[in-house]
């Protein structure tokens, strides 16, 4: 079963420096964070802080070539984890026939946030997010002591 989520923010690992996506389930307080690429991260930033760039970026890209074929984003699904990595599954729609797509999910989040797209997460992976129970009570412990303003602190 797949739970609707919403992006609380961009941020980076005080460690690592790696851009974190920070997802939230709609109307709970389950989190789910994914460490991305700078490339990918930069381009869920832009879209959401609104900025025009002159020449179109990779996903902008995408989405005018499915606006051409006259296709649309229905939605994105996180959809399994594996061995720390995640997968999801672009469900695109042409001419009433669903195509689904492997993707990472920073590509099929920032396909997304430019097609205004709903993204899902498959309910289990909340659950096996960290490597371990402590690793997860981790994530959980760090993520609960940031504030508001702490999530969205990624710049470009």
């Amino acid at each position: 079963m797949y739970q609707k989520v919403f992006i609380q923010g961009l941020l980076l690992d005080p460690i690592t420096e790696r851009p974190i996506l920070v997802l939230r389930e709609e109307g709970e307080q389950r989190i789910l964070p994914i460490w991305i690429g700078v490339s990918e991260a930069n381009a869920i930033a832009l879209q959401l802080e609104n900025v025009k760039v002159p020449r179109p970026m990779t996903h902008d890209l995408l989405c005018g070539i499915l606006s051409q074929m006259h296709g649309q984003v229905k939605e994105v699904r996180i959809c399994d984890l594996q061995d720390n990595t995640y997968f999801a599954d672009i469900v695109l729609e042409q001419a009433g026939e669903e195509v689904h797509v492997d993707a990472r999910p920073s590509d099929a989040v920032a396909l997304a946030v430019r097609a205004d797209a709903p993204i899902f997460v498959e309910e289990t992976i909340f659950d096996r997010c960290g490597e371990t129970e402590e690793a997860g009570d981790f994530v959980r412990s760090w993520f609960e002591q940031l504030s508001p303003e702490d999530l969205g602190r990624y710049r470009m």
